[in-house]
């Protein structure tokens, strides 16, 4: 096949501007080939390269005493003692959700859990985060479908459990939907697998499925933003197969334990090519690869098509030679290809041949560590304007705004799609707070939770930052869990445009200040820029996914609320309702500052629950919809009424942070404002469980309507 000429449009085709071309040209000394062209534009691409981001990602605190692998491997990797650890990261499917939502979502659960399993973890839980447009928008309700079913769908059928995650919805996303997937795992520490090559003459292996065109040039199309030629970028969308990406699994893992290993990476972003070269980077070596030896499922494929295809459930390999027989084995025991495309070779340099002609030559440490980095001009978001006065509301009213909103009713026409319980270790799955799993064989158990508050990241990207994290690390001490490290997946729009790049350097502040005062590092993540269509870009939406540990059951807080248990107060409230869901929902207002984030204060109330832990029935942390929403939860998730002394608006849909509800018996409660006076923190008894209404002073409602509404109301409008 006759490759195209390379053109300006064909430059421009692969996203690499005028300065970057000139530098390619620098780097190789002449005219690229067009697959060359390729594998620049694959590895130099926002999705592969970090280009943008870089500079502020080094800012982030990677490093504590329970971090085994911090960021540049496949997934992070956090110690939980006994010769244990956790494998983890998110990563976002958000272009290719949009253009084809059920492949796309199902594909972004498999490309995360290859991303632990490749490390020698076997996956124990999986979350996700979806954000939506407004739910009148036409697209809305196909989406949501789409992407819950290709969530579930592939999570399902290879059979990890999803034990929790978000969905919200907002007209920012009308244009670019957000599919943020987590996935955990557990490996012992003395048996992880990382990606870098070593040894000169060794063989590359490819394994697990034939590649095929789907997916070819999926990084660099989610690397620009969307216009009204969007359907013609549904071919770059790859297509999953879950039962295959299980029989992977179990083949990778099986592989390690024959000690034919020395190293291992995941085809993703840019499959073959982002592989090869990572592995050749990380150890310093080069890579010569055969395409023709490349096991493919179509016919006459380019080498073009076989460097960039994104075609699922594959893995590259650097084998030890002797043990090539063993490994071989394990492959066709499991019905998978294995098959051996090439070698490391000692110089620096990316070799590429099909059928005996040279495709590519190129040094392979321009494609990785020398890609281009930038520092985008940024200027910081605008301080709000002050809150002008929220009219009180009647609570049983503002109440029911909030949970007749597909914001915040009952998610569970959503997560009733996915198995939670598969592997019959879940001891709390997707329902209040964060999913708790029994790490198997043990008495330890791990908690995962994934928040963001994206309209506060937007009000002020710093604080709003240092929410998202403070969030996460309440959620998990909610359950009694000790928080112990963060993953991020930083959404944003268009880095050129200063005031996107603004609120990206705000928040990545904000997080890293709430990441040291709470002692959970980030060890793993993922951007993703443009976010936009039509120059429209998403609200700035920086995930965080945490993972605490408790120690033993004896330490979890569960649930079980009885009639006559009291609710209690953690934290001050002064009753800010800037940016608050009560504003959006019931008076469709968004303005305002976000909330302040006092981490000090954060750490001691967290601290104040974990050391508690046994006194304490139940907790919520307060975040959207305030005390009024976490109360209501609570209520209905034990059916028992609750009685709250207060009918004030802003004490009760005020979003203040670093607060909690706990729930305790009468005897507990008084032991526990006895030692919160000691610890120097403010609880107040503030009502009691019992009867069957809702009633904030003397505004009563019946819980069994209220919880009607609240768990009928998301499938009404989106089924």
């Amino acid at each position: 096949m006759q490759e195209p000429a390379i053109s300006e449009k064909l430059i421009a085709d692969h996203g690499i501007n005028d300065e970057e071309y000139a530098r390619l040209l620098e780097i190789i000394g002449r005219e690229p080939t067009y697959t060359e062209l390729g594998i620049f534009s694959a590895m130099w691409n926002e999705h592969c390269s970090y280009k943008s981001s870089k500079k502020w990602l080094r800012t982030l605190p990677t490093e504590g005493p329970q971090v085994i692998c911090g960021p540049g491997e496949n997934a992070g990797i956090v110690d939980i003692g006994d010769g244990q650890c956790v494998v983890f990261k998110m990563e976002s499917h958000n272009h290719p959700s949009y253009i084809e939502p059920y492949q796309g979502a199902a594909t972004g659960v498999g490309g995360i859990l290859r991303d632990v399993f490749t490390m020698g973890a076997r996956p124990i839980a999986a979350m996700n985060s979806l954000s939506f447009g407004e739910v009148s928008h036409p697209k809305t309700k196909s989406l949501v479908n789409g992407v819950v079913a290709g969530v579930g769908g592939y999570g399902n059928c290879f059979g990890v459990p999803t034990v929790g995650g978000e969905v919200r919805f907002d007209p920012a996303y009308n244009g670019n939907c957000l599919v943020n997937a987590f996935a955990a795992g557990l490996a012992d520490t003395d048996k992880i697998f990382y990606s870098a090559a070593s040894g000169v003459g060794m063989p590359v292996v490819y394994l697990g499925a034939k590649t095929g065109r789907d997916g070819v040039g999926g990084a660099t199309m989610a690397s620009a933003e969307f216009d009204d030629t969007i359907e013609e970028k549904r071919p770059t969308v790859q297509v999953g197969d879950p039962f295959t990406e299980k029989r992977l699994m179990e083949a990778t893992l099986e592989l390690m334990a024959t000690g034919a290993v020395i190293s291992i990476q995941d085809m993703g972003a840019a499959g073959l090519t982002c592989s090869a070269v990572e592995m050749g980077d990380k150890g310093g070596l080069g890579v010569k690869l055969n395409l023709e030896d490349v096991p493919q499922r179509e016919e006459n494929m380019t080498a073009y098509e076989m460097m960039l295809s994104e075609s699922q459930e594959r893995m590259l390999m650097v084998l030890k030679p002797e043990l090539e027989a063993a490994a071989r084995a394990v492959f066709i025991k499991w019905d998978l290809d294995f098959a051996i495309v090439g070698e490391t070779i000692p110089e620096d340099r990316f070799l590429i041949l099909h059928n005996g002609e040279v495709k590519a030559d190129l040094p392979l440490k321009a494609l990785s560590g020398t890609a281009p980095e930038y520092d985008r001009p940024w200027v910081p978001t605008p301080k709000a304007a002050p809150l002008e006065d929220v009219p009180a509301i009647d609570p049983i009213k503002g109440l029911t705004a909030l949970i007749s909103s597909a914001n915040y009713a009952r998610k569970s026409w959503v997560w009733e799609q996915y198995d939670s319980m598969v592997m019959a270790d879940t001891v709390d799955g997707p329902r209040l707070g964060a999913g708790v799993i029994r790490v198997h064989g043990t008495d330890k158990l791990l908690a995962f939770t994934s928040d963001v508050t994206p309209r506060y990241v937007k009000a002020n990207p710093t604080e709003g930052g240092k929410q998202a994290v403070a969030e996460a690390y309440r959620n998990l001490v909610s359950k009694g869990a000790k928080p112990l490290a963060t993953t991020d997946n930083m959404n944003f729009g268009n880095p050129e445009k200063p005031e996107i790049m603004g609120q990206f350097v705000g928040a990545i502040q904000g997080i890293g200040e709430a990441c040291i005062a709470l002692d959970m590092p980030i060890v793993s993540g993922n951007v993703s820029l443009y976010n936009e269509t039509d120059g429209t870009g998403i609200l700035p939406t920086p995930t965080i996914g945490a993972v605490g540990l408790i120690d033993n059951i004896d330490q979890l807080i569960l649930g079980g609320i009885q009639e006559g248990d009291v609710a209690l107060l953690l934290g001050e409230t002064q009753g800010h309702l800037g940016q608050s869901a009560l504003l959006a929902e019931a008076f469709d207002r968004v303005e305002g500052d976000a909330p302040a984030v006092d981490l000090a204060t954060e750490l001691a109330n967290g601290e104040f629950v974990r050391t508690n832990a046994s006194l304490i029935r139940a907790a919520s942390d307060l975040s959207d919809g305030g005390l009024a929403l976490a109360a209501f939860e609570l209520a209905q998730d034990a059916k028992l009424g609750l009685a709250l002394e207060t009918d004030d608006t802003a004490q009760l849909f005020g979003e203040d942070q670093a607060r909690y509800v706990l729930v305790a018996t009468p005897d507990n409660a008084a032991t526990l404002i006895s030692a919160a006076k000691t610890a120097g923190v403010s609880l107040a008894e503030i009502g009691t469980f019992k009867g069957d209404t809702l009633s904030f002073g003397s505004t009563t409602a019946s819980l069994a309507d209220l919880t009607a509404i609240y768990n009928n109301s998301f499938a009404e409008q989106l089924a």
